[in-house]
């Protein structure tokens, strides 16, 4: 397996200080972000990622993953062929597309779940081009697809060599949904990991209460980690493994966190 790290809280990071903090923590790579304002973004796809896969490669790393914009959603999105084709030319052949969004009461969850599949049929024909398979995050706050069982309503019957399941540690423990089973539900479409832990807690609401999470380091939160590698070396996975570091901490701390958390996977990885 390879373990990798979400760029996305390294904006400013240019792909030289992204190679150095690579070898620097131990790392295999990035999930990288293709997104406006990066270093590699929309507008210069074509020969910026290319680009800065081969630089990667030349030191012994990989982008594994290319995490598009919030908005990437629909097959027809004006960056969709320019980031396929551009990832088909660097080699890389993950694709974290962006979110679908439920709004109860106002929309009927069946209804949406026949759009979105209607949308999948476009990316498997795009998938299918390129050769580059195109991945949904399991995520909370009224996500469709926010576990692996609602995923499944999403992408089962498609082809996995072109749609793939991007299941979350923490999302899954807010959503209430134990990995063994999740991984057991969507494990045909299982593409890549994203690794991070919450805390779950009473918040107190007038005369009753309410779950409220707060985002923390591994080990720290309600993520069973000894349980979640366990079950990934019980399916026989050896996809990548992307570290997200979406923890609160005060800005001063946040490289030896950030430190922390490759160091503690990298444990969990020795154990397998």
């Amino acid at each position: 397996m390879k373990l990798i790290l979400f760029s996305k809280a390294f904006k400013d990071r240019n792909i030289k200080e992204l190679i150095e903090l690579a070898h620097g923590y131990g790392l295999d790579g990035y999930d990288f972000c293709v997104r406006p304002e990066y270093p590699v973004n929309p507008d210069n796809v074509a020969d910026k990622l290319p680009e800065a896969a081969s630089l990667f490669a030349k030191d012994g790393l990989s982008i594994q993953m290319v995490t598009g914009n919030f908005d990437l959603i629909f097959p027809d999105h004006p960056t969709a062929r320019p980031i396929l084709s551009a990832m088909d030319k660097a080699d890389i052949r993950l694709l974290k597309m962006g979110y679908f969004f439920f709004n109860p009461g106002k929309q009927d969850y069946w209804q949406e779940v026949d759009k979105i599949r209607t949308a999948f049929e476009g990316w498997q024909k795009l998938g299918r081009e390129y050769n580059v398979k195109i991945c949904y995050h399991t995520h909370s706050s009224r996500c469709m697809g926010f576990n692996a069982s609602a995923l499944s309503h999403l992408i089962n019957g498609f082809d996995p060599r072109y749609i793939g399941a991007y299941i979350d540690t923490a999302h899954m423990a807010i959503e209430g949904e134990e990995f063994c089973f999740g991984i057991d539900i969507i494990k045909k479409y299982l593409s890549i990991v994203a690794l991070k832990d919450v805390l779950l807690t009473r918040e107190a609401v007038g005369d009753h209460g309410r779950k409220a999470m707060s985002w923390v380091t591994a080990g720290n939160g309600m993520v069973d980690w000894t349980a979640v590698f366990s079950d990934l070396r019980r399916v026989g996975y050896k996809g990548p493994l992307s570290i997200h570091c979406e923890f609160s901490v005060p800005e001063a701390e946040f490289m030896n966190a950030v430190k922390r958390e490759v160091e503690f996977f990298r444990n969990k990885c020795r154990e397998l």
